[in-house]
């Protein structure tokens, strides 16, 4: 290895092993301090929910990978698996005081506070920890030297990321590409980039077998293979980390992972952010949430219902066919808001002064209450509360053709309010460009999905999302 001395080189096992014992240490010190608090005796119960949220969250944890490196990761990609061990930890131990029927040998405020407690000790206790190592790494003493060979667009984007995250303690020697040197002998500079290109591939290597570089990062097309494997194998006889970027951005990655099917890996391009565990707390939230919601509204459905039928001739629930998770067809359930029940190969779309609205329709749909059946679409499991809001099979069928990326919205299933709903795209979309929009938010949303986002869209929607002037 060089001569820098990385900080986190030789110790990030024992950081992981760190985060471990704390994280315990967190379990019961927190359920002892509000016991505390709560004037409670620590008896035998207290102490066996303790060793068995330990060991929950133990078993939990490393199946999200929470003791991995996230050096570089964003906020929550960092912190977000914490958040989702202890809510699998809670629901177990709730489960397991159920089955055991000693949950009255509980205070229900000690528990209540120690679940909510726990999960915001641990997080800020991981951010000081942060905090302290990238203060750490921000000084050249403690960086590792890294070289990228190949100043391509992945290269270029790289750099910027070292350069722009001291926290990595990475310190960039420079761009080595033999093509971009003698195409560029002059200026010397990869493209789209401010550094400079320090010299050839072999001048890389050599600096590896001098032990002056860390790591080294190729950053070649996935077109060059053949150059990729000469240069690893010229890399073996060194110390240096190797690192592949390959350019898989070229394919707009959505909730790419790899995957290995037996000894061959993959790399999915187009995937559902619900895998795993994910998805059990995404349904879980679904069903929570949505049976919750039901119990509220279900005298509010009832009197709508009334008003429909009072109002206009036809069914009180008006099925459609729409496009489900993956594509499937599934028939979501609304009040029906107009005179006629189109379901065919060509559906109009509500516009502004449609005839077709009646009078008591109008009032639903301006206020979203005509989508409320919904949520028993939810409880069969065909919808979330959140997620992209399902198109009528006809616009679907139209809008593929049209609109590049369009149906990667059913990378999920489909919700009642969405990420592209609360930010105003909502309604009729009478052109090209606000169906674009619409697309475009949906899958952010896919791409960035997480409890916490369901939960701002669940709230933006409560207070800003129920009446739109743009619903018709």
């Amino acid at each position: 290895m060089g001569n820098s001395k990385g900080f986190l080189k030789p110790h990030q096992s024992k950081l992981g092993a760190f985060y471990r014992f704390s994280d315990a240490g967190l379990i019961l010190i927190s359920l002892h301090i509000l016991l505390l608090i709560f004037s409670v005796n620590a008896d035998l119960y207290y102490h066996l929910a303790i060793f068995a949220a330990i060991a929950l969250f133990s078993i939990t944890a490393e199946s999200q990978h929470l003791y991995k490196s996230f050096r570089g990761a964003r906020l929550a990609q960092f912190l977000n698996p914490v958040a989702r061990a202890w809510l699998i930890t809670m629901a177990g131990l709730l489960a397991m005081a159920y089955m055991l029927k000693i949950s009255d040998q509980y205070s229900r405020l000690v528990l209540i506070s120690w679940f909510t407690l726990t999960p915001f000790l641990m997080m800020a206790w991981r951010l000081v920890v942060k905090s302290s190592l990238g203060k750490y790494r921000s000084y050249d003493q403690f960086t590792r030297k890294v070289a990228i060979i190949g100043a391509e667009p992945m290269g270029v984007e790289l750099a910027e990321v070292i350069r722009n995250t001291p926290s990595l303690g990475l310190s960039l020697v420079g761009f080595y590409d033999d093509r971009q040197v003698r195409e560029n002998e002059e200026n010397r500079m990869a493209e789209g980039c401010k550094d400079s290109i320090a010299g050839t591939v072999d001048d890389a290597i050599q600096l590896a077998r001098d032990g002056k570089l860390d790591l080294v990062y190729i950053a070649f097309s996935l077109k060059g293979q053949q150059r990729i494997l000469e240069i690893i194998n010229q890399l073996t006889d060194t110390g240096v980390r190797i690192y592949l970027v390959p350019d898989l951005f070229v394919f707009d990655l959505l909730h790419s992972r790899l995957i290995n099917l037996g000894p061959v890996p993959t790399v999915s391009i187009y995937e559902s952010p619900y895998f795993g565990v994910d998805g059990w707390l995404k349904r879980g939230e679904d069903l929570v949430i949505g049976s919750i919601i039901l119990a509220l509204i279900a005298i509010p459905m009832l009197l709508i219902a009334i008003g429909v039928k009072l109002t206009s001739r036809g069914p009180v629930i008006f099925k459609q066919r729409r496009y489900g998770m993956d594509g499937s067809e599934i028939k979501i359930w609304k009040f029906r808001s107009m005179t006629t029940t189109d379901d065919g190969d060509e559906v109009k779309q509500a516009s502004k002064n449609d005839q077709r609205i009646t009078k008591f329709g109008a009032f639903l749909r301006k206020t979203s209450l005509d989508e409320l059946p919904q949520f028993i679409n939810v409880l069969k499991g065909e919808m979330s509360i959140v997620g992209p809001r399902p198109h009528a099979v006809a616009h679907n069928e139209e809008y593929r053709r049209i609109i590049g990326g369009y149906m990667l919205r059913h990378k999920v299933k489909p919700g009642i309010t969405g990420w592209a709903q609360v930010n105003g795209w909502r309604g009729e979309t009478d052109t090209i460009e606000k169906m674009e929009k619409r697309v475009e938010h949906d899958i952010y949303y896919i791409r960035n999905w997480s409890v916490w986002l369901d939960i701002l869209i669940i709230m933006k929607t409560i207070f800003v999302g129920f009446v739109n002037k743009n619903a018709y």
